[in-house]
């Protein structure tokens, strides 16, 4: 793909269904007995990757019906399930997975199989479930199968979502009240949902209890993706009198370091709450360019705007001074390097950025040259580099710019539409 720097926009865009929340929609809607509706799926790769798996396992999605015979009878799939590049459809559906009594082999794509999966194992055999990964900690990882499941405490050192949920749905089989604590910064839609239903209880920012049971059939209306309209965000904010407003998003507080970072560096943002989804809050997001200068991100904001750190470089590029990012070596263990690959795009593009062990430097240059750069397969870094063309003073070549399928299938048209809406 070839993308020229368009000029300033305003416009309104409906990001695509939230991946995180479509995700738990589905494998929730499986566990329980009966038929769920759910509304505005993610369209991306991802999704469909766990649909797909959902199905090995005897549970039928037709148009928005899910049809389930609860976690109970889910029958023994024939074959190793494929979960393709989707990191999320291994380690939450490894939770349920971890309780049943006959053995599920999860799989995926070559960059899958070289993602880290040890922090799976504590958290899941504290609660009596059976988790074998190959030899490298990685997939594929072998679950079942599992006896009787015991109430268990567990403490995990990194505030990973995906963890503490598989943790929960394999928990929700167990004898007894069990809890999981983690370092904030992490999303918490599962636990919300979880509470929704009566299946638990937020303890303290970082500890939730979940007490044993059966999740009910439910309707799912799934919000837009945060972690999607960040680019159209990013778009707006390096371009001055440029807006965007995105409609009907996840307002997730573990959603939101994104939108801090971008007041932090001067952007004009405003966010309104307009609902909710089984107790996670849904609303209204408008962005408007302004003069940026840089921030440095740590701790639980690096945490809380993971996925969206190469638009962090972006951003940086455009403003004035040094942006710094630190506490992102998860980054690293990605689709691809994303570390490496933001700093390679960034220099390749005239911008200066240096690599650090857990993050990157990001020297403002107020401009972004034309260029070539490669998506390295990786979904963000297409879409990053994509938003990088909007404010370039010149084209921009992205080799393996079809990446973006994984998340947002029609990117392009909506990242092009922006200005069609002027």
């Amino acid at each position: 793909a070839v993308l020229a720097p368009p000029g300033a926009f305003h416009g309104k865009v409906v990001p695509p269904g939230d991946k995180s929340l479509s995700h738990r929609a589905l494998i929730f809607s499986a566990m329980a007995t009966g038929t769920s509706t759910i509304t505005n799926l993610g369209p991306g790769e991802d999704v469909a990757a766990t649909a797909a798996a959902l199905g090995a396992l005897g549970v039928k999605t037709e148009g928005n019906q899910i049809d389930s015979p609860g976690i109970d009878a889910w029958t023994p799939p024939k074959i190793a399930i494929d979960c393709g590049n989707s990191g999320t459809t291994l380690r939450v559906l490894a939770g349920p997975l971890a309780s049943r009594p006959f053995s599920t082999t999860l799989t995926g794509d070559t960059s899958l199989q070289s993602r880290p999966m040890e922090r799976l194992v504590d958290p899941l055999t504290a609660l009596g479930g059976s988790v074998l990964l190959s030899d490298k900690g990685t997939a594929p990882i072998t679950l079942g199968p599992a006896q009787l499941l015991f109430a268990a405490d567990s403490n995990i050192s990194v505030p990973s979502a995906q963890v503490r949920t598989a943790f929960e749905l394999c928990a929700l089989q167990a004898n007894g009240v069990s809890t999981i604590s983690s370092p904030p910064g992490y999303r918490d839609h599962s636990e919300r949902w979880l509470e929704s239903f009566g299946l638990g209880e937020r303890v303290s920012p970082e500890v939730f209890r979940i007490f044993p049971g059966s999740i009910p059939p439910a309707t799912y209306a799934v919000p837009g993706d945060p972690s999607s309209a960040a680019a159209l965000w990013t778009a707006a904010a390096i371009r001055l009198g440029s807006a965007v407003r995105t409609e009907n998003v996840s307002l997730n507080p573990g959603r939101l370091g994104f939108l801090q970072i971008l007041e932090s560096m001067g952007a004009a943002v405003t966010a309104e709450v307009t609902g909710s989804i089984h107790g996670d809050p849904v609303g209204d997001v408008t962005v408007r360019g302004c003069a940026l200068s840089s921030t440095v991100i740590a701790g639980s904001l690096t945490a809380a705007a993971i996925d969206e750190l190469p638009l962090v470089a972006i951003l940086g590029s455009f403003a004035e001074g040094i942006t710094r990012v630190t506490g992102a070596g998860e980054l690293r263990t990605k689709e691809t390097d994303r570390i490496s690959g933001t700093c390679t795009m960034v220099n390749s593009l005239g911008g200066n950025a240096k690599e650090r062990s857990d993050g990157f430097d990001i020297l403002g240059v107020g401009w972004l040259e034309s260029g070539e750069v490669s998506s390295q397969g990786d979904h963000r870094m297409a879409i990053a580099a994509a938003v990088a063309a909007t404010g370039s003073t010149g084209p921009i070549t992205i080799q393996g710019a079809e990446a973006v399928a994984v998340s947002w299938p029609l990117f392009f048209d909506d990242l092009e539409g922006l200005w069609s809406s002027r």
